[in-house]
């Protein structure tokens, strides 16, 4: 044994060891969701008169999904004259067309109903998000994204926590419209579950910053004004606003009982733009916002969850260090005995992996518990998918680092079950001009080689804990170097259009 072969044991040790903590993060916010489960906000108490409400959707080149989009918010249950609706729209194609043609149409049915285009892109999101609120004549806003449906009732089971004038913002939960369209849209839900089932439920019960998702919540027009108005200097200018405000002593709430349902990404290329924007965009709110938490006069505890939830996409270049180490630390692995070796490993492989499927049944067990068990064959590919995802989000993250700007890049929407198949050819998602597919491929080739490796070595135990690697890294790659080939497409045309999605 040389020296380099208790080098690279230590480096193995301490990666798991960063990534147990992240994992020991999902087992605290676990324990407090289950703690904090029957504490459910209620409103201080009812409008005698509801208030205004001035909806903000802001949409850009959403073809197939903006005539849906409009139905929707023209038929939630509240006065017509307590509603303003303003369709933010920074298109450069044929959806100016139909967004004009959409808000003519409310306007007829006497809906105060307002068509607000930009030629000029400027902040993305939160550009459009700045720009309508100046002409918003409701204290309250309800932003909503092209893909969401909202519910009739979202206002009436939201608008009345508004009367605590310290509240800033009600977000609620998001569905999934297209949930069962694909494995891909099935281990999405999964995610997006734990998230905002688990993490932003025990966040806000807790007395714990938790911040707006983007969409799906309504804010007090006045508490984004004093925390400074929308910045867009992040790719999350909603996570960053959050910060500001709750730094400024504005209160949120999550409910988790009230549903906005959305349609999740249907192809590999539409996720991996979608994680890409949102892994970048926390690292640059964690560099923008973390000194300030940590100065400000707030208890330890929420400095800590800020810390955590800030600093959480630093597990995946922890996990690209430890593909490297991987091999290595097999083959050079000293002998300090087996006890020893169980001692270290057995933990470190709980609170890294275990916790994740913990994690992500308590979401699935709380929201479907009559058929939550159907969701456990989808937790290896769930696990699978993470680690595909790690290059793709590793770039994000030192990018970030690196203050490497990039334009806000749309997630697609094609409106599951009701897009044209004229439409779906004039609006395909094309892949993004990247090597990162064939990176991915070439670690999917590697971990092949290991897994097979330690296979013919008869250790059986850690050819099976290494296969969600291979399988990971070729679902990711495979499925982008598939939609790069000239009739390449996820999702076929038909399927778009004839679909149906319980």
């Amino acid at each position: 044994m040389d020296w380099s072969s208790p080098l690279w044991y230590a480096s193995y040790i301490l990666v798991l060891i960063g990534l147990a903590g992240y994992g020991s993060h999902r087992l605290t916010i676990v324990f407090l969701y289950l703690k904090h489960a029957r504490n459910h906000p209620k409103p201080m108490e009812l409008f005698n008169e509801v208030p205004l409400v001035t909806v903000q959707l802001p949409v850009f080149n959403e073809m197939h999904v903006v005539d849906r989009l409009l139905a929707a918010v023209s038929a939630m249950d509240y006065p017509q004259d307590k509603l303003q609706i303003q369709l933010l729209d920074d298109s450069t194609d044929e959806t100016v067309g139909i967004c004009r043609e959409g808000i003519a149409k409310l306007k007829a049915r006497g809906f105060d109903a307002e068509h607000i285009h930009r030629t000029d892109r400027t902040g993305y999101k939160a550009g459009a998000l700045e720009n309508g609120t100046r002409f918003a004549k409701g204290e309250f806003l309800l932003i909503l994204d092209a893909d969401f449906v909202p519910n009739p009732d979202l206002l009436q089971k939201t608008i009345h926590y508004f009367t605590d004038e310290k509240i800033g913002m009600i977000q609620t939960r998001w569905g999934h419209l297209n949930r069962t369209f694909n494995v891909l849209t099935r281990i999405q839900a999964m995610f997006l579950d734990g998230h905002l089932e688990l993490e932003q439920t025990a966040r806000n019960r807790s007395g714990r910053f938790f911040t707006f998702n983007g969409t799906g919540g309504i804010w007090r027009k006045s508490c984004i004004a004093d925390a400074g108005g929308w910045e867009h200097d992040t790719l999350t200018e909603d996570m960053d606003l959050s910060y500001r405000a709750q730094l400024n002593g504005w209160r949120f709430i999550f409910l988790n009982d009230v549903e906005t349902p959305a349609e999740l990404p249907v192809d590999m290329d539409g996720f991996k733009s979608q994680q890409h924007r949102w892994t970048k965009g926390s690292i640059q709110v964690c560099k923008k916002v973390l000194p300030a938490i940590w100065k400000a006069d707030i208890p330890l505890f929420i400095k800590m969850e800020a810390t955590a939830h800030l600093t959480s996409n630093f597990a995946y270049l922890l996990l690209i260090v430890l593909c490297f180490l991987i091999y290595p630390n097999q083959q050079w692995q000293p002998d300090f005995g087996k006890f020893t070796y169980y001692i270290i490993n057995v933990p470190i492989f709980f609170f890294s992996s275990v916790s994740v499927i913990v994690f992500y049944l308590v979401s699935q067990k709380a929201l479907r518990p009559g058929s939550w068990w159907r969701e456990i064959p989808y937790l290896p590919l769930l696990l699978a998918l993470g680690i595909g995802m790690s290059i793709s989000n590793a770039k994000a993250v030192i990018e970030a680092l690196f203050n490497h700007q990039s334009a806000f890049i749309r997630t697609p929407k094609y409106g599951i079950g009701q897009a044209r198949r004229s439409d779906w050819k004039k609006s395909s998602y094309k892949a993004m001009k990247t090597l990162t597919p064939f990176v991915e491929l070439l670690f999917g080739f590697f971990f092949l080689f290991i897994v097979l490796d330690a296979a013919m070595r008869g250790s059986w135990s850690s050819a099976i804990l290494l296969m969600p690697f291979p399988v990971g890294f070729f679902y990711t790659s495979l499925s982008s170097l598939v939609r790069m080939l000239p009739s390449g497409s996820a999702v076929t045309e038909p399927e778009i259009a004839n679909r149906k999605t319980p």
